[in-house]
């Protein structure tokens, strides 16, 4: 991309050095030892790190042009702007030709529900011969068919975003569904994405320690829905406390669709059914209905799907061949993944009180009447506080037994989380408390019986373990199976 590009569409404060110093720019960078020769290199200002303290080892290993917020003393040319983070997510959609415009952009935004709304929304195009490819937490794939590719975060950073765009559009991939996290919209990295469909999973307690009150919360996810352009789609949960507001901020001229369970919608669910092989349920679309047998399980699993079949709806998708796929579907590692039985061991992702309460209410349906519901859960450190409690009575309100363990405690002690926790119990009579969290793993191995249940429940498809002083390899998953199968 050529200097004078940038200059002229972008605002600034100054330019600086600008003139005889570089006029072609071969690449996008925001961290300084990933920078390469002529990359432009731009210094974001974040929680804890400034990146302007970076700028002259980014200088060193080639950065032929820094983006700042304040002038540095550097011999290279400089382009003061007002807040770097804004102006990084326009440089790379111009960088890389605004690819957005060129795709259908899905967006899947929610506090639950968005890796498995989006697994579905690429599954059901694909089953109607139309290419998909798919961004999110666990990764960016292809295809259904291909394996993930490794992403840092549930939405990329805007070079990284813009870069994938390109990626896909070069491969003749026309349709993309991609998560968008909160704070993604919060922080400008979907800016200048050029999204065709937003669809809402719901809105529960969640991320408090960034957004500090619910209406920011919302008001960072609403961002997806102002921003979707006339005779697109939006797609929103009537179920949802906060639907109204959603269905609020689009535009009248926006094709809106809603689906729920409780109150009407184009899609909706009725005579649910849960049973040990998976949900079934009668859904109505928009007065016509089909027979849905999941195998799948739990109620979130209907919200799940209704999410997925309303957008088969708008982009008007062969009805009765998207649920056919959907019923062929095992479901998302991590989300409620069963992964032994005899006990049934259940790992999955549920990390907010919402969450834990649907896991815990679907794992209840599929325990056995001589059976025991075991729960193991801790809560992140140097994340919302005040949902430790919260999520402490939701456990041992639905749980017979309850294990108190460490989740990613990062800087924070973990005693000091699981007290946060314990703050919630009524009383601690059925409660084991064991901060490890393999250890807390072999505490339900030793009092599972054959016909218990165990939920290992926080952090589901995760490989890691965040600690004070380092990451470790931690799979609940491979624990479950070396635990309580001897793999």
């Amino acid at each position: 991309m050529r200097l004078r590009t940038l200059i002229d569409n972008i605002s600034y404060v100054e330019l600086v050095n600008i003139d005889g110093f570089v006029t072609e720019i071969e690449g996008i960078s925001y961290n300084s030892k990933k920078t390469k020769p002529d990359d432009v290199f731009i210094c974001l200002t974040g929680e804890h790190v400034d990146g302007h303290e970076y700028a002259e080892e980014a200088v060193a290993n080639g950065a032929c042009l820094c983006i700042v917020e304040r002038r540095l003393n550097l011999d290279v040319p400089q382009i003061v702007v007002y807040d770097t983070t804004e102006v990084m997510a326009q440089i790379s959609d111009l960088f890389y030709g605004s690819p957005s415009k060129k795709l259908n952009l899905i967006g899947v935004t929610g506090t639950n529900g968005k890796t498995t709304v989006t697994h579905l929304i690429q599954k059901i195009f694909e089953a109607n011969d139309k290419k998909c490819a798919l961004i999110g937490t666990l990764g960016n794939k292809m295809s259904s068919d291909d394996s993930y590719h490794d992403a840092k975060h549930t939405t990329p950073q805007a070079p990284e975003l813009q870069e994938l765009f390109s990626d896909i559009y070069e491969k003749n991939i026309p349709n993309v569904v991609m998560e968008v996290s909160s704070h993604a919209l919060a922080q400008h990295r979907v800016d200048y994405c050029e999204f065709n469909c937003a669809v809402l999973t719901n809105l529960t307690q969640d991320h408090l320690d960034y957004h500090i009150t619910m209406h920011n919360y919302f008001r960072a996810k609403a961002k997806l829905f102002e921003d979707i352009y006339a005779d697109d789609y939006a797609i929103i949960n009537a179920d949802d406390e906060y639907a109204s507001d959603f269905m609020e901020v689009v535009s009248p001229d926006v094709n809106m669709f809603t689906y729920g369970i409780k109150r009407p919608g184009d899609v909706s669910a009725k005579n649910i059914t849960f049973g040990n092989e998976g949900v079934s349920f009668l859904c109505d679309v928009q007065g016509k209905e089909y027979n849905v047998n999941l195998k799948m399980n739990g109620i979130f699993s209907v919200y799940n799907v209704l999410a997925a079949l309303t957008v088969a709806l708008a982009y008007k998708l062969d009805m009765e061949t998207s649920i056919k796929t959907l019923e062929q579907m095992q479901g998302v590692a991590g989300r409620f993944e069963i992964v032994t039985t005899k006990p049934t061991v259940i790992v999955d992702y549920a990390h907010t009180p919402d969450g834990l309460e649907n896991v815990l209410k679907t794992a209840r349906e599929i325990t056995p009447e001589s059976g025991r519901l075991i729960c193991i859960f801790g809560c992140g450190g140097d994340r919302d506080t005040t949902k430790r409690p919260k999520m402490g009575a939701i456990a041992e309100e639905l749980a017979d037994k309850v294990i108190v363990t460490s989740d990613n405690p990062r800087s924070e002690d973990p005693h000091q989380i699981i007290t946060d926790i314990l703050a919630g119990f009524k009383s601690v009579s059925n409660v084991i408390v064991e901060p490890d969290r393999e250890l807390a793993i072999k505490e339900a191995y030793k009092i599972a019986q054959v016909n218990d249940v165990v939920l290992v429940a926080g952090k589901g498809h995760e490989d890691y373990q965040i600690l004070a002083t380092e990451t470790i390899h931690f799979d609940d998953r491979e624990k479950v199976r070396e635990i309580f199968a001897g793999e």
